[in-house]
């Protein structure tokens, strides 16, 4: 018996941090195992140390799954580079940096669970496309090359204001795009459109249903942030995502429908969600994962628990062993190297880069009264980037940005962090890598700063896409696995929703208050002391 076994036996949580939160609190012993050395899992956030150390083991492929092919750049900088690279700590990049909508049913959990007293939330504010058209119609074939960028940024409409105000739209197209947005406000009205056109491509339906020129499309396609190709977007998928996007607007203030965290992203509601879970009672292995890969159920004497019943027996890679009455964790924890490989339903590519200029042109506040925002999305619509000498090819996935200020407290001041994303291409030859260092080089490009902004340090990686499944349970209810989280740039709402499914087996009737509702502690026992003390 390991020296883990006489204290925490009941409960073995792995990497559920709203799980472990939700558990500590309902009177429920629970120990949070993690194999790997911090906090947070694939949605952790790393110093630039951290981050060369991680690179390494993703080399060594032992403890990173969903990981791989990762590698770290150190830019040349020449004598016009307006910054340096900063300090380690100075900066906290998120590997799986996500927007979360004002509407996810994630935010009001925080509020209930009182967890939001400790995280700071920021405004991603406007969403541009990248307009590749633009060097076509409006630079002259015979102007020479002076560094003019071949495309420009455009501003998505938010609105009836902005689109009525936009002179390159006609009268008759903006009467279209309003058509198209009360519906997608509007999920009662969507029925009929959908039950005709929602399995079709979204252009479409744009294009025949609402009369909506192919000029005009990229944008509302650019909203529905689908990792896929333009044509391979259906209709039911796209409405359902413009619909969170366009209901989002407004909720908590105007001018912006998303927010991200402070300090990291999700890895900052990581680190709370630990702390909140330890004044709860919760305890943390971290460095260790499960080497008895065969979970076995057997009957319990009164010395192991005192009620009797099932137990499961885990087996940790250091030798100890821990007696469990329930299992939380997901289908890769459990789970061999060859098995995990069965898990695995694609992969996309991401970069983060270090940039030396506040950027300051992406972050104008939107609209009066908005607050400043710290965060901004741009889009490269399919087909518009490519890697020589492979020719444009709309079957392209789109590349999504998320570029953060210094703001988020994730770099220095005068310096931003630019998260890039693609799906690789089926038909494409090349390393999907490329197509992202080319999209953050044309983005630099359209600035038009001077000195230029430089890239000081990329790290570029893969991230594995799990099959999407339900939670489910082992035959005995004694063993749950949740979901991965999908790597995309949005957090979904039915994340939260597999969460609760497996808290609700576990506590069964002993609900309490109910899911991640915690009333306030006595005088003395508030969570702020205790943080202070962690």
């Amino acid at each position: 018996m390991g020296r883990c076994a006489p204290r925490h036996r009941p409960f073995a949580i792995f990497a559920r941090l709203c799980s472990l939160r939700a558990l500590s609190r309902s009177d429920k012993k629970v120990l949070h195992i993690d194999k790997n050395n911090y906090y947070g899992g694939a949605e952790a956030a790393l110093s630039l140390e951290e981050a060369e150390t991680w690179t390494k083991s993703v080399e060594d492929n032992s403890i990173t799954d969903p990981f791989r092919r990762a590698t770290i750049q150190h830019l040349p900088q020449d004598d016009r580079t307006q910054g340096k690279l900063g300090f380690s700590r100075a900066y906290s990049l998120a590997l799986s940096p996500q927007l979360i909508y004002t509407r996810s049913n994630l935010l009001p959990s925080l509020v209930s669970s009182k967890v939001y007293r400790q995280l700071e939330f920021l405004a991603i504010g406007s969403w541009w496309i990248y307009d590749q058209e633009y060097h076509r119609n409006e630079q002259p074939e015979s102007k020479p090359d002076l560094g003019i960028p071949d495309g420009r940024l455009m501003k998505i409409p938010g609105g009836r204001e902005d689109i009525f105000a936009d002179e390159s739209i006609d009268l008759r197209s903006s009467r279209s795009l309003m058509r198209f947005l009360k519906l997608a406000a509007d999920p009662e009205a969507q029925s009929s459109t959908l039950e005709e056109w929602g399995s079709t491509p979204f252009p479409e339906c744009l294009s025949s249903h609402f009369k909506i020129p192919q000029k005009l499309q990229a944008p509302l396609l650019a909203l529905a942030m689908s990792p896929d190709a333009a044509s391979k977007t259906t209709t039911a998928y796209a409405l359902r995502r413009i619909h969170r996007h366009l209901t989002s607007i407004g909720m908590f203030g105007p001018g912006f429908g998303a927010v991200t965290p402070k300090w990291g992203g999700l890895a900052e509601i990581a680190q709370v969600a630990c702390r909140a879970g330890a004044v709860g009672g919760g305890v943390y292995v971290l460095g260790k994962g499960i080497q008895n890969k065969e979970i076995l159920p057997y009957q319990a004497d009164s010395s192991t628990l005192s009620d009797g019943g099932v137990v499961t027996l885990l087996q940790l890679d250091d030798g100890e062993t821990i007696r469990t009455k329930k299992v939380v964790g997901s289908s890769c924890d459990f789970a061999s190297e060859n098995e995990r490989q069965t898990y695995i339903a694609g992969t996309i590519c991401r970069t983060i880069s270090i940039v030396s200029s506040p950027m300051s042109r992406l972050f104008l506040i939107p609209t009066e009264g908005a607050p400043p925002p710290a965060g901004a999305v741009v889009v490269f619509p399919s087909g518009t980037l490519t890697v020589k000498p492979e020719p444009p090819s709309a079957d392209h996935p789109p590349v999504y940005l998320i570029i953060h200020s210094s703001d988020t407290g994730e770099c220095p001041a005068g310096q931003c962090i630019i998260y890039a994303q693609t799906t690789p291409s089926p038909s494409s030859t090349h390393d999907s890598s490329s197509l992202l260092i080319l999209a953050v080089t044309k983005l630099l490009a359209t600035l038009n700063e001077d000195p230029s902004p430089q890239v000081l340090w990329r790290m570029s990686y893969t991230h594995s896409i799990p099959h999407s499944a339900p939670a489910s349970t082992d035959s005995d209810n004694e063993i749950l696995t949740i979901p991965e989280i999908p790597p995309s740039f949005i957090i979904e709402d039915d994340v939260l929703h597999n969460v609760r499914a497996a808290w609700e087996r576990i506590v069964g009737d002993e609900k309490g208050d109910g899911f991640m509702i915690f009333s306030d502690r006595g005088e003395g026992e508030g969570d702020d002391e205790v943080y202070e003390a962690l």
